[in-house]
């Protein structure tokens, strides 16, 4: 199982699913891996963001947003593509790799706040082309929405849809409409809702965790990484530090951006935006028959399809021999479709 925003517990369902565990395990010697960027403080508490790439003029630089569970280092066979053309950076969310668990509670807008304050200490100057898969998707998304003139272009690759489908105790929802009438909390600072350290309980609920699974390894489609990025992607799996669940406000956003994209057409405008979608149906949970997988796996295409209608400038792509994590299956696509788009903003032309 994980955890969609702190306190919900899924059975992770293979596409388009946040995937971390119930609060995180207890992390150990942080520095025992030498970061491979640079640590920003953002006041209290610092990010790790790795760049590569000499700054191409006129074009935008390219960031890289991670989706749940996963780091920085994944996306290790895309950027050097990428670097040949474009400045490009990835960095590691909150409480992941090297990064230090930020301020409470962990919604969307924090997530995009965090990732515009890091931008601006490191002095990278925008617009970008954000570049998010699975929850970094709805990550770049409402950065793109709080912050306008700092979006240059989209690619979302295999992004998790405002409108997902999720298994929630047992039970297929619409996460959305679990939403409650409640207000999504502005982002916060260290000063303002620090984490706090987890419970007796949380801690053994995480032991437990870890028994059930034993320790990480590397399987589909992560060896496919390199030698050296699959090293960190162990030392990562197993360096967390356990904090407090905080209030989940994950369906209250769900259900704000999909209250948004419905309310206006085309509301990002002429913005380049490519979405990049896994069409390979990976394996089936036990958990549900083989009539509901097909049925969900349709449905979450066809979802990520609607998003298109985001832009008048879009592209959209299905890819039959990616699953998931197209940046592993087919980083060339990945590639190429950021190339698009740096360009297409660049020039001012269509997709």
């Amino acid at each position: 199982m994980a955890a969609i925003g702190p306190g919900i517990l899924i059975t992770v369902i293979g596409f388009g699913v946040v995937a971390g565990t119930m609060g995180t395990r207890q992390r150990q010697d942080r520095d025992d891996i030498r970061p491979p960027g640079k640590l920003v403080d953002l006041g209290g508490y610092k990010l790790h963001i790795n760049c590569a790439g000499a700054s191409a003029d006129k074009k935008p630089p390219v960031i890289l947003l991670h989706g749940g569970g996963d780091f920085s280092f994944d996306w290790a066979l895309v950027i050097p593509g990428v670097a040949r053309f474009a400045h490009v950076c990835a960095y590691d969310q909150a409480g992941q790799a090297w990064s230090d668990p930020g301020p409470t509670p962990r919604t969307l807008r924090q997530e995009a706040y965090e990732l515009h304050l890091l931008l601006e200490k490191t002095g990278l100057k925008g617009p970008f082309v954000l570049v998010g898969h699975s929850i970094g998707g709805l990550i770049a998304r409402v950065f793109a929405s709080d912050f306008p003139k700092e979006v240059a272009g989209l690619v979302l690759v295999d992004a998790t849809s405002e409108d997902t489908t999720l298994m929630v105790n047992g039970k297929l929802i619409h996460v959305r409409e679990t939403a409650r009438d409640v207000p999504i909390p502005p982002a916060q600072t260290m000063k303002t809702s620090p984490p706090k350290p987890a419970s007796e309980d949380e801690i053994k609920q995480a032991e437990a965790f870890q028994k059930q699974f034993g320790p990480p390894s590397i399987g589909p489609p992560f060896d496919k990484l390199p030698a050296d990025a699959q090293q960190l992607r162990l030392w990562g799996l197993s360096h967390h530090k356990l904090t407090a669940q905080s209030e989940s406000y994950f369906a209250e956003e769900l259900q704000a951006m999909y209250a948004a994209t419905r309310s206006a057409d085309h509301p990002l405008g002429a913005m380049p935006l490519e979405i990049l979608i896994g069409g390979r149906m990976e394996r089936r949970p036990t958990s549900l028959s083989e009539g509901e997988w097909t049925r969900l796996f349709a449905e979450k295409v066809q979802q990520k399809k609607d998003v298109g209608g985001l832009s008048r400038n879009s592209k959209l792509v299905v890819d039959p021999i990616s699953g998931h994590h197209i940046q592993l299956d087919n980083p060339a696509l990945v590639i190429r479709a950021i190339n698009e788009v740096v360009e297409a903003a660049s020039m001012r032309t269509k997709l």
